[in-house]
């Protein structure tokens, strides 16, 4: 019989800091507060290695905890395909192993935005909700996560959809909106385009809108005119640790 775990490990790394904390996987809450380390620079596979170790040596962790990576990049079976904000020698790297080597521990890793998403699904706002879930972070570019019935479908990046010849994110992410000066009437109709386009691509049955902007959602989400209920996201800045822990949680079990 399987061992069910009650904790695992989440660590999310951004281009700007290394954060780590365990979750309680009942309530998707830290179970201890979480410590935060700046990215190295230069942000090799070496240099954050070095700082994951140092991450998970704060914390007294059983060896079977599971532990749960997100990573600015496309993932591929743990394999970094890009690197967005890290050093581009990530590229082809194994960062699974890094993080073994690091640490000691086995690692699962997921792209940011699907770890942030796959947490909104277990935890946050799609708890619950059956079908197919889009997760929508809207910040300097659009970020994505779908899940289907709770399987995550990794690395889906609806925020490079072409639409009316651009690139979807250069004219509906918050940071255009921001460098424009545009106000949520004025940005509203760039965001309708943008989620009436992945309505009619794929029908979801909810759309969970994240990102720092998702804390002004009353400015923008009555201005849309949607069939797909959309509601913002509820777990804020913790949604990349709580995902990534429990899709370590998942694979583990």
């Amino acid at each position: 019989m399987t061992k069910k775990h009650h904790l695992a490990f989440g660590i999310d790394i951004g281009g700007s800091g290394i954060k780590g904390a365990p979750v309680d996987l009942e309530t998707g809450e830290f179970a201890a507060e979480r410590v935060r380390i700046p990215t190295p620079v230069p942000s090799t596979p070496a240099a954050v290695g070095s700082v994951l170790g140092d991450l998970v040596s704060s914390f007294s962790l059983p060896k079977d905890t599971p532990v749960g990576l997100t990573f600015p990049a496309i993932v591929k079976k743990g394999v970094a395909q890009s690197a967005a904000n890290v050093d581009k020698s990530w590229i082809g790297t194994d960062i699974a192993e890094v993080a073994r080597r690091a640490t000691g521990l086995r690692a699962v890793v997921a792209n940011d935005a699907d770890a942030a998403g796959f947490g909104e699904v277990v935890y946050g706002a799609a708890k619950d909700q059956e079908g197919l879930v889009l997760v929508i972070t809207l910040g300097t570019g659009i970020g994505s996560a779908m899940i289907h019935d709770g399987v995550l479908i990794p690395n889906a990046e609806l925020g490079h959809l072409e639409i009316d010849g651009f690139d979807a994110e250069s004219r509906a992410s918050s940071g255009v909106r921001e460098r424009e000066g545009w106000t949520y009437e004025e940005w509203a109709p760039k965001l309708q385009r943008y989620f009436a386009h992945v309505e009619f691509l794929f029908s979801p049955d909810l759309f969970v809108v994240g990102g720092g902007v998702s804390k002004k959602h009353k400015e923008f989400l009555p201005l849309l005119d949607l069939k797909t209920p959309i509601v913002p996201a509820t777990l804020r800045n913790a949604a990349g640790i709580v995902g990534a822990a429990a899709l370590a949680a998942r694979a583990a079990s």
